[in-house]
């Protein structure tokens, strides 16, 4: 049984699965810190003492904190961002050409 538990890990590369998790959360952490300690000084001009990250849309008994979801998209797309930038570069020279 080990055996076979080792060529499971081998043949779906469980190892190389869990070290991109773990530097996904990793990249995500400092994506976090790029937005919040770089961009968002520049936001903050605007809109002063962060207010916005804190709004919330009321209907009756429903509040509705789109302030945080709003800030959430926002490192979301810079995430995204740089993963896609990360990516092209790397794997530029990997692209085939059509002719």
């Amino acid at each position: 049984m080990w055996k076979e538990f080792l060529a499971f890990i081998k043949e779906y590369k469980i190892a190389g699965l869990a070290m991109a998790f773990i530097m996904g959360t990793a990249s995500t952490d400092l994506v976090k810190s790029l937005v919040n300690n770089i961009i968002m000084p520049f936001v903050s001009v605007f809109i002063p003492n962060g207010g916005w990250k804190e709004a919330i849309l009321s209907i009756g008994p429903l509040s509705l904190p789109w302030g945080a979801f709003l800030a959430d998209l926002l490192n979301f797309v810079i995430l995204a961002f740089v993963v896609f930038f990360i990516a092209k570069k790397l794997f530029k020279e990997a692209k085939v050409e059509k002719k």
